[in-house]
């Protein structure tokens, strides 16, 4: 019975996108627009099959996902390190507030051209951007949940003996990691958004560009199943993040309350 119920849940979940897809077929059956402007769902999906099974797709999501994850992996490392050490050194602080509190409200792909002046228009400079983009939210909360530390926990260790190095890798990062990991959701679909805004602005192979491919040729359909795999890819990344917190962080009470 409890299984039939989380089914039932889960299928109440996927009802409003359904409810858009199975709109957008009728809407173009009616023929409203032009078939150009808005093709049907039905051909669009078989164009997103042929593209699959015709090896055009793969490579593009592959090379997207490389990108993307090679600038989040930058992100996250510099991001988790400068946030704990704002958090800890009275002068990181005083040098990266300022900073962090410019830069977090700004758009980041303002700084595009900037990236392609300096490092060209190939991977590097894409991944950079990536990394540029997704560090703040990740810096953030990271610097939140290591001030957020309970006291009596450090000066429990502290009374144990524990050392600084301690302090910070064995009660300090685990006490935190719920609050980074959640920096980390949010900065991995902006490293995507972002590694697909770049490669629409820049070119080459990969979603974005293929799309810019597609619409340069008016191929609408092209056009539409770059898009549906990028909603794919994205919903994708988001879900398998939700399961690396939940199994790295089986020790919290959140896995036992989710």
């Amino acid at each position: 019975m409890e299984r039939m119920t989380a089914l039932g849940e889960a299928a109440l979940r996927w009802l409003s996108i359904l409810a858009v897809l199975v709109a957008w077929q009728l809407f173009a059956e009616a023929h409203v627009v032009s078939d150009f402007l808005l093709p049907p769902l039905s051909t669009v999906l078989v164009r997103l099959y042929h593209d699959v099974v015709q090896g055009d797709l793969i490579p593009s999501v592959a090379l997207t996902l490389y990108r993307a994850f090679a600038g989040f992996a930058l992100a996250s490392v510099i991001g988790v390190a400068v946030g704990v050490l704002v958090a800890r050194v009275a002068l990181a602080r005083w040098f990266f507030d300022p900073l962090i509190s410019i830069g977090l409200p700004m758009p980041k792909i303002a700084f595009l051209p900037v990236f392609i002046l300096w490092f060209g228009v190939f991977d590097a400079s894409k991944i950079l951007m990536v990394a540029f983009s997704a560090v703040f939210p990740v810096v953030v909360s990271s610097w939140a949940a290591a001030e957020g530390v309970e006291n009596v926990l450090l000066w429990s260790a502290l009374s144990l003996g524990a050392g600084r190095r301690q302090l910070l890798w064995d009660v300090a990062l685990p006490a935190s990691l719920p609050q980074i990991f959640t920096g980390l959701q949010v900065a991995l679909p902006i490293a995507l958004i972002v590694e697909i805004v770049c490669e629409m602005a820049m070119g080459g192979e990969g979603l974005g560009g293929s799309i810019m491919t597609e619409m340069r040729f008016a191929d609408s359909p092209g056009v539409f199943s770059g898009i549906i795999a990028i909603a794919v890819v994205g919903a994708a990344l988001v879900r398998a993040m939700e399961l690396v917190r939940r199994r790295l962080l089986i020790w919290h009470p959140e896995a036992s309350a989710g």
